[in-house]
């Protein structure tokens, strides 16, 4: 199953705090563990919301927000993208990980939908579509 894990932003990160030389170095040896044992499958640090943006739909209408984005306890700071047996096996490697902010923090792990888990919106015509997508993406 392949799962997003999410590390969720603080105040330390949506200050743009760096990390720390020891914490930038921790995490490149847990990211190495994670590669050598083919669970990791990419996974990068998010700057601020101070820099992002959000666009809320509702229906053909489409407003423009400029962060910061208040809610940091919504915020998203950096993220991986994993392949593993089951859940079990992603919370065992989440536990392994530095903490990943200067203080208390938190990692929430979410599971990934595959085409498989879309039942009858899924006609051939739409699998054939996404099968094209996905195979334009994948790495030459």
């Amino acid at each position: 199953m392949r799962v997003a894990v999410l590390v969720k932003a603080t105040a330390d990160s949506e200050a743009g705090t760096m990390p720390s030389r020891e914490m930038f170095e921790a995490m490149g040896r847990f990211n190495e563990q994670l590669i050598a044992a083919g669970i990791m499958q990419t996974g990068d640090g998010l700057q601020p919301s101070s820099r992002g943006k959000r666009v809320a739909f509702d229906g053909a209408s489409r407003t423009v927000m400029d962060g910061p984005f208040t809610e940091t306890k919504e915020l998203v700071a950096g993220f991986w993208i994993w392949q593993v047996k089951d859940m079990d096996e992603a919370v065992e490697w989440v536990k392994r990980c530095p903490n990943p902010m200067p203080g208390p923090s938190e990692i929430e792990i979410r599971p990934i939908y595959e085409m498989s888990d879309f039942g009858e919106a899924l006609t051939p015509e739409a699998a054939a579509l996404h099968a094209r997508n996905r195979d334009k993406l994948a790495p030459r």
